[in-house]
């Protein structure tokens, strides 16, 4: 990468020499007034091109394709970075979908869990408890739980309470969205 910049930078100043050279044998009419005031006309305007602009018209197709040369090798890097980034997202998609899914494993068996304490609890005590967590939480371990337990359990609550459970549980098994 190295040699690549130093031959990038000779090239670069390569370049500006033989723009220089070009520049020097334009017309006098696009020279500026103060130079062409100030001068006197020593030689006429030569037709022949100098040993700098042959140089530079023999070697423009070369300093052509070792820029872009050097432009594609510079792009080549560019895409190996990026494909090792796009790999090392891969694998954190990957490790956060395997992780995502013992989550899901681990939060279905304590739900399992959870739903097999209220169904060995006594009902006037299991509806107590059900009274004090969230009502989306006691709803889901009331569809869990057998439909004779769990009405036993809605026997044993409030009656709002239970009334806003079975709202909720109702809204739960409808087919199409409520809102």
């Amino acid at each position: 990468m190295r040699h690549g910049l130093l031959a990038a930078t000779a090239l670069a100043a390569l370049l500006a020499a033989c723009g220089a050279a070009a520049a020097q044998t334009v017309a006098p009419e696009t020279a500026a007034p103060e130079k062409i005031v100030a001068e006197p006309a020593t030689a006429p305007a030569t037709t022949e091109p100098t040993e700098i602009e042959r140089f530079c018209s023999n070697i423009a197709d070369a300093a052509r394709d070792r820029r872009y040369a050097l432009q594609r090798q510079e792009l080549e890097t560019l895409q190996k970075d990026i494909d090792q980034r796009m790999k090392a997202l891969e694998e954190k998609r990957a490790e956060y979908e395997e992780w995502l899914k013992r989550r899901e494993e681990f939060l279905s068996k304590v739900e399992d869990n959870v739903v097999k304490i209220y169904s060995t609890m006594k009902p006037d005590a299991a509806a107590e408890r059900l009274a004090e967590v969230n009502v989306e939480v006691a709803a889901g371990i009331l569809m869990k739980l057998d439909a004779r337990k769990a009405g036993v359990i809605l026997n044993e609550m409030d009656r709002k309470a239970a009334a806003e459970l079975t709202r909720i549980m109702a809204a739960a098994t409808r087919k199409e969205d409520p809102t």
